[in-house]
């Protein structure tokens, strides 16, 4: 007979839905990459609190960062594209006025 072992764990997960402003500031925040960011939250703030989870905030702008830069380009297209439209049919009004 096979040996069995049962073992507990214990994992928060959450799901969180930003706005366009907040992906903005996201997407300022990790843009520089993680290296910058450290750099200047060590100068102003000191390692104490932030050093102990460097790797996951590593991982954090890693996963973040991709993604974040995606939607917002997304977003950014779509406005220059409905901009674009917007503008073809302001012109095409005139057009059929003059």
């Amino acid at each position: 007979m096979a040996p069995f072992r049962a073992a507990a764990s214990v994992e928060a997960k959450a799901v969180i839905t930003f706005g366009e402003r907040e992906l903005r500031a996201l997407d300022a925040m990790t843009g520089y990459g993680i290296d910058s960011f450290l750099d200047a939250f060590y100068k102003h703030l000191g390692k104490h609190y932030m050093q102990p989870y460097e790797a996951d905030l590593r991982a954090l702008f890693a996963t973040l960062n991709p993604p974040v830069s995606e939607a917002l380009a997304k977003v950014d297209e779509a406005r220059r594209v409905l901009d674009a439209a917007a503008k073809k049919k302001a012109e095409a009004a005139n057009g059929a006025k003059d």
